[in-house]
């Protein structure tokens, strides 16, 4: 009797163990110091999480370089790394390519948010690319547009409405899907070819899992519900976790 109860006790602190995530966020023309708050408090909400967080602030250096990275163990003890900066301009192809390689050889599961897809877009390799699973150059300017499920059944989109109204936001422009990364939501471009843009995603590289989405310019479209719950879900998803949410 003794054993069955150490055993359960056990199993209900293993279940209990929050996931570590490490937050990266910062650089231009975005609601950063808002967004924190909004994601870091509402995946907390809706899944047990402890923050790590490293925060560049808000500024109009385009070149930012994130200081974790420098760090030869840096993602010891994480279980999750939420990327949510803009850093187009940074182009060092060596760092960028040490962070994709830790997500690829190990399989530290990833979450890239809106700018992120634009964050070193100028350097010269794919590997951030391919970490991603989109490649994305440009956006559309701000203007309201329809987010439309085209994976209903994927547990990630499970509770976010078929056709969720997006009021105010940058709609990027899809330029390549890489081959593991699979569509989960999608709107229509206002050019002339009415182009289909993924704007939620799920993708594998290497041995990781890569959550996506580019929709989340405006802190207002962050804060909505089905946002954050689609949000906790692909997270949850990335880190091989039951998708289920607290409320």
């Amino acid at each position: 009797m003794r054993t069955l109860i150490l055993l359960l006790a056990l199993s209900i602190s293993a279940v209990a163990e929050p996931l570590h995530a490490l937050y990266i966020t910062g650089g231009c023309c975005h609601e950063f110091t808002a967004q924190k708050k909004t994601l870091t408090e509402g995946i907390a909400a809706r899944t047990d999480i402890v923050w790590t967080i490293e925060d560049k602030g808000e500024t109009d250096d385009k070149t930012i370089r994130f200081t974790t990275f420098d760090k030869p163990d840096w993602n010891k003890g994480i279980d999750v790394v939420v990327y949510n900066m803009c850093s187009g301009k940074f182009t060092n192809v060596d760092y960028i390519e040490k962070i994709a390689a830790v997500h690829r050889k190990t399989g530290l599961p990833a979450v890239v948010i809106h700018c992120a897809i634009h964050t070193f877009r100028e350097a010269k390799t794919d590997e951030w690319r391919k970490l991603l699973g989109v490649t994305s150059m440009r956006h559309e300017k701000q203007q309201p547009f329809d987010v439309r499920v085209v994976a209903p059944d994927n547990p990630i989109m499970q509770g976010f409405p078929a056709v969720f109204h997006d009021p105010m936001d940058e709609q990027y422009v899809t330029i390549k899907l890489w081959p593991n990364c699979i569509p989960l939501a999608q709107a229509t471009g206002h050019d002339k070819e009415k182009s289909k843009n993924t704007v939620v995603w799920a993708n594998t590289y290497g041995k990781a899992r890569v959550f996506g989405t580019t929709i989340g310019h405006l802190n207002k479209v962050m804060e909505t519900p089905e946002y954050l719950d689609m949000v906790t879900r692909g997270l949850l998803w990335a880190c091989k976790k039951p998708i289920e949410l607290k409320h």
